[in-house]
């Protein structure tokens, strides 16, 4: 969720002492007919994270055989903790040594693009990037310029308990909003007896739920007026999005106010809710077998839910993506080498291998595909055909420590704070923080 973009490529060039990616030729060596570099002789350092070994190392080495056959470059792939990597990294780009090619998670890459750690990218040199994920490249793209290649997503979507909609009498995961709000009451009414029964369970201080909402009504945010961030939430439109989680949450959810989503997935399955909105590896948390919270000697045990979840697009909202995007690092001898393969790696072949291993594609004009290939991750897919992205702004990273949507989410859900004193509130907080020397 984690960009002032990098300098012109003339004064990067000076910095780095190379050129732009995407060129006709650099330090990489020169450029053949067919367009890939002659990199006989060379060999690039791919940073991956550990995922991709675990998941679809055979994707990862057919695009490495394909880059070596296209360029005569050869390629070292070195597998990373998502633990340290952050920390590793940050002590590898302060010396010369560097990876040419690095993968991070699509809130992580502002930070370094504002601090000039990673190289311009020609957009166009990459396949489907028409249509790349907005949720994973507005990391990548600011002020016309293109950072980071999407790599891969997951979605966020609504997961629900199967009997209790078929007790309730609902045949189908809900269309739309109407009628997420239908199942909701019929779910509600059907478990009054259960005085801890959520029919949508939503904690307070989800913001990434939240501004969903906010975003399905067309609201945003916060958006640079000239030299300046400017917040948004007092908008109508936003004001209009920020009310119906608010009428959600406070109908239906006994979620509690002052935490966040880390948990939901444990507490959802305890057995008191119908619905949650998570990423759709937490139906899978939900449904493990675990100990009793209240007896840590006991013997594990199907969780109450197991084997009574499934999972749809949340109708009208779109989605919080989660998932990675490869960069090549500014400080690369080889950054035509390392795009080029970023390319291989990021084509609509590796896309179907990625998807058989259960990852999201890069771009929304693949997910039809993805999700008839591989229907346990239809949902997600489809859910994925619409998302967003927080402010491209140096400073987002500061808003999210400062808590200041959570805090607004919760004062309006105490009653501490209307809807629009809240939003007013976090604008003025939004536009300080981001406006910060």
């Amino acid at each position: 969720m984690k960009r002032k973009i990098a300098v012109a490529a003339a004064l990067a060039a000076s910095l780095f002492g190379t050129a732009a990616c995407g060129g006709t030729s650099s330090d990489d060596g020169a450029t053949s007919a067919n367009g890939q570099v002659d990199g006989k002789g060379k060999t690039i350092k791919v940073w991956l994270m550990v995922d991709a070994e675990t998941s679809w190392k055979a994707v990862v080495d057919d695009a490495s055989k394909r880059f070596t056959d296209a360029t005569g470059a050869q390629v070292t792939v070195e597998y990373q903790q998502w633990a340290n990597h952050l920390t590793k990294l940050d002590a590898t780009l302060a010396g010369q040594d560097v990876p040419d090619v690095v993968e991070l998670g699509n809130t992580e890459f502002s930070k370094y693009v504002f601090s000039e750690g990673f190289a311009e990218l020609n957009k166009g040199d990459f396949e489907n990037s028409g249509t790349w994920l907005s949720g994973l490249s507005g990391a990548c793209e600011s002020d016309g310029k293109v950072y980071c290649v999407p790599y891969y997503a997951g979605a966020r979507v609504m997961i629900y308990r199967t009997d209790l909609f078929q007790k309730a009498g609902i045949t189908d995961a809900p269309k739309t909003y109407a009628d997420l709000l239908a199942a909701a009451d019929k779910l509600q009414a059907g478990n009054a007896a259960d005085n801890k029964f959520s029919a949508f369970y939503m904690p307070g201080q989800y913001w990434y739920a939240a501004m969903s909402w906010v975003k399905s009504t067309g609201g945003e945010i916060a958006k640079k007026e000239g030299d300046k961030w400017v917040g948004q939430l007092s908008t109508p439109q936003s004001q209009e999005g920020l009310q119906k989680w608010v009428d959600l949450t406070k109908k239906y959810s006994k979620a509690d106010v002052t935490k966040n989503e880390n948990e939901q997935a444990g507490i959802f399955s305890q057995g008191s809710g119908g619905i949650f909105y998570g990423n759709a590896w937490e139906q899978g948390v939900a449904e493990e077998v675990r100990k009793d919270p209240n007896d840590p000697t006991s013997p594990l045990v199907p969780t109450k839910v197991k084997g009574k979840l499934a999972a749809a697009p949340l109708p009208e909202v779109p989605s919080f993506l989660g998932g990675s995007n490869l960069g090549v690092t500014a400080k690369s001898q080889n950054k035509e080498l390392a795009a080029q393969w970023i390319k291989a790696f990021t084509d609509s072949k590796s896309m179907e291998g990625l998807v058989k291993g259960g990852a999201l594609p890069n771009a929304t004009s693949l997910l039809d595909k993805a999700a008839t290939d591989n229907p346990k991750i239809a949902p997600a897919a489809l859910a994925a055909k619409s998302s967003w992205f927080p402010p491209n702004a140096p400073k987002w990273a500061d808003v999210e420590k400062a808590s200041i949507l959570q805090t607004m989410l919760t004062d309006i859900l105490t009653g501490k704070k209307s809807v629009a004193d809240g939003a007013k509130w976090a604008d003025e907080q939004i536009a300080t923080t981001l406006n910060e020397a």
